[in-house]
């Protein structure tokens, strides 16, 4: 696990030494540098496997390739037999040997031979061209920006950066897709000009352009025929098994992020059945706030298979927390379930270098209550417009609480869109605010620069299902967009920023492959989330962790934003300051709070994104600020 950078064109000698040690806390154990006339590739090295020779950047034998590499590839040992059957001698044990050695022998159709977490650059001295590619759900990130006859990349956009000309402006589009959903888009950043290498894509940059081409996508879903759900799961089971198999190669010791959920549980059960040695598991609680505290289920799997466990209870201190979630995010995030996994990532790092983590569970299995609610809303939207009215209407007065489940905000986003497509619907669920809501929280002069539809991508990948059953459009919409680029962002900006690897055995390419074979009616059998998933693990699991209703990695925020949050939260979002900003309404905004303070509706996630907006402007774009 590395950070890298790089640059082809003219720099100054002191840029890419600056880039390197920028990104020092993704890798603490090594870092090298290798300059070659206009090209130049640096890294920082976290040491999880081959620890002596695994060194970066690493060189073909005859000095004509040099290559850095951030990840994991899970199947190296295979893919090095395969090689060394093909006649290529090995210097070292490490996987990145492997990745040079496999571009050698199948150029940029080597990606399609990985399994693993990856973004890595190649410089191709004899053809002086630059190569970049990047795992097919997009766990490692890679940014890059062009410009006055330069092209720089980086793992994090703080190490492009540190390049004075470029320049600390907002981008429009994707700010206003920001504030849609909380998570700036997979293809640019929240500053101008700076890029981002997509998911499952390859890229050449020569001649100063780049041109980059997609080498993996989803599968078509299978057609609809009948399952056998016990055989169902066993494929599942195996499928789930093999995944975290193959993430248990290291040379250091290993951690599980254990929630008080299936997808984590199912984890340790699969390391259980593994391995014979001990096993660390890491949870997050909250002391005061039963709704949030997922630390008695954690406890149940933690005694079931016999682990090391450590708990860290969360106060509301999230202040403290919060400029180093900031720093290490790069990119406003509203996401608030950052906080925690920030803290649990923290307290992981003190034990351990490498942890698991349940992510991509929810997507893989249909975990989300909006699943059920696709099916629902299907059957609501065929009701007559009157009735329907009548139920928004009412949904109105379904009160909101400060809860983990928020029945009241359930409601009212349920009700609301009858008339919509499911698409619209689906991803209008899914959204912190929607287009009427920018039109009055947004300054004209902001929505003015507003040019895309912030919905596309999503609405894409939701109409691309080819399935009679919505769900299976959902859960593809959630596996393109919510996931790459919420989840699986949060998950590696805030473990690296501890010098921590994350891995997700859920989000394995062939695990996804497997349960997007399987019809949504096998996953939701019987109204019940990841029902699949559940039964899979019947027989090890503890009956209340699968009994349990879904609750995500959450806060408490909108009981600490009226409370403990409260000075912080009046501070950032001042009429005085949100004018000064000249991004948003102040009026608006102004509302926002009033009606959250004074309990009538629950804003929190609307609140916190323009927060952490201000924290933002405040780290990354104030002038006085390096």
């Amino acid at each position: 696990m590395c950070g890298i950078a790089g640059y082809v064109g003219g720099a100054p000698p002191e840029l890419l030494p600056a880039m390197v040690k920028s990104l020092a806390h993704r890798g603490p154990d090594d870092s090298g540098i290798h300059v070659d006339g206009e090209a130049g590739l640096g890294m920082t090295r976290l040491a999880i496997i081959d620890l002596v020779s695994g060194r970066q950047p690493m060189a073909s034998d005859d000095g004509e390739v040099w290559l850095v590499f951030n990840g994991e590839i899970y199947n190296y040992r295979a893919l090095r037999a395969e090689l060394q059957a093909r006649g290529h001698v090995f210097r070292t044990q490490s996987d990145t040997e492997v990745l040079l050695r496999a571009w050698q022998a199948f150029g940029e159709e080597c990606t399609t031979r990985l399994s693993g977490m990856f973004a890595f650059a190649l410089w191709d001295a004899r053809r002086r061209r630059l190569v970049l590619g990047r795992d097919r759900l997009g766990k490692k990130p890679l940014h890059y920006w062009q410009g006055d006859g330069l092209f720089l990349f980086a793992s994090e956009i703080k190490a492009l950066l540190c390049h004075a000309a470029i320049p600390r402006t907002l981008d429009p589009e994707a700010f206003h897709h920001y504030l849609a959903f909380g998570y700036a888009p997979a293809h640019r950043s929240m500053l101008a000009g700076i890029g981002k290498l997509a998911a499952a894509h390859v890229a050449v940059v020569e001649n100063g352009r780049l041109v980059a081409r997609r080498y993996w996508s989803l599968p078509p879903a299978a057609p609809v025929r009948a399952v056998d759900f016990r055989d169902a799961a066993r494929r599942v089971r195996g499928a789930v098994r093999e995944a975290v198999r193959a993430r248990l190669e290291s040379d250091v010791p290993l951690g599980v992020f254990l929630s008080g959920g299936v997808d984590s549980a199912a984890v340790v059960a699969c390391m259980r059945e593994l391995t014979s040695g001990p096993i660390a598991t890491f949870t997050v609680g909250f002391a005061a706030e039963a709704s949030f505290d997922e630390r008695p289920l954690a406890r149940q799997v933690a005694e079931r298979f016999e682990t090391r466990h450590h708990e860290e209870v969360l106060a509301p201190d999230v202040a403290g927390l919060l400029p180093g979630v900031v720093e290490a995010l790069d990119e406003p995030f509203a996401d608030s379930s950052a906080i925690p996994t920030f803290a649990v990532a923290m307290s992981t790092a003190r034990h351990v270098k490498v942890a698991l983590s349940g992510i991509g569970g929810d997507e893989a299995f249909a975990g989300y209550p909006r699943y059920l609610g696709v099916r629902l809303a299907a059957r609501y939207a065929r009701l007559p417009r009157s009735l329907r009215a009548l139920a928004e209407r009412l949904a109105t007065l379904v009160p909101e609480s400060d809860g983990s489940r928020n029945w009241g905000g359930r409601v009212r986003r349920f009700a609301g869109g009858g008339d919509a497509s499911a698409a619209a619907r689906y991803i209008g669920w899914t959204r912190f605010f929607g287009d009427a809501a920018l039109a009055e929280l947004g300054t004209a002069a902001l929505r003015g620069r507003w040019r895309e539809d912030v919905e596309a991508a999503a609405r894409v990948a939701f109409e691309a299902h080819g399935h009679d059953d919505p769900i299976d459009g959902a859960v593809r919409t959630d596996l393109t967009t919510y996931l790459p680029d919420d989840l699986l962002v949060m998950a590696d900006r805030m473990s690296m920023a501890h010098s921590l690897e994350l891995r997700a055995p859920f989000c394995d390419h062939a695990l996804l492959e497997t349960s997007l074979a399987l019809p949504p009616a096998v996953k939701l059998r019987g109204g019940r989330l990841k029902a699949v998933l559940k039964a899979a693990f019947a027989d090890v699991l503890p009956p209340a962790l699968l009994a349990q209703p879904k609750r995500g990695f959450m806060i408490p925020l909108a009981r600490w934003l009226r409370h403990d949050l409260r000075a912080l939260m009046e501070e950032l979002l001042a009429p005085a300051q949100v004018r000064a900003r000249g991004l948003f309404e102040p009026a608006m905004v102004a509302r926002l709070v009033a009606e959250h303070l004074g309990g009538h509706r629950a804003h929190s996630d609307r609140l916190w994104t323009l927060m952490m907006t201000e924290l933002w402007l405040r780290r990354y774009c104030n002038r006085h600020r390096s």
